[in-house]
């Protein structure tokens, strides 16, 4: 599957329809962000069943600012609409794939039992 881009308007439907995203907050600008691109794709493509995500922090400002991301790139994982992980600064290709691994096996009754907990 290829990366998408993702604005303010795709967003919400993004997360709800899929049950792992994984999105890559970058811009232009960013060194850091242009290196990690091109890991970002050819992990995407070993990943069928995970939707990969950018967003572009200078085009879609009202998601940067209402994900407070300070920091580029940023990675976001959401599984079954509830963030796991996020994190700023680009990966190595084997910490990326490790990270997915780690966000696949975890179990999504015990963070959604840890969050009901957590909301009550």
């Amino acid at each position: 599957m290829a990366v998408i881009e993702l604005t303010t308007d795709s967003f919400e439907s993004t997360i709800k329809d899929n049950d792992f995203v994984i999105i890559d907050f970058w811009a232009t600008w960013c060194g850091p962000c242009q290196n990690f691109a091109p890991i970002y794709k050819e992990v995407s493509e070993r990943y069928p069943d995970i939707v990969f995500a950018k967003v572009d922090t200078e085009e879609e400002v009202e998601l940067a600012r209402h994900f407070q991301i300070r920091s580029i790139p940023t990675l976001m994982i959401f599984r079954e609409q509830i963030i796991i992980y996020s994190q700023p600064g680009m990966l190595p290709e084997s910490q990326f794939e490790e990270l997915i691994q780690k966000a696949k096996d975890l179990d999504m009754k015990e963070v959604k039992d840890a969050v009901d907990k957590e909301q009550s």
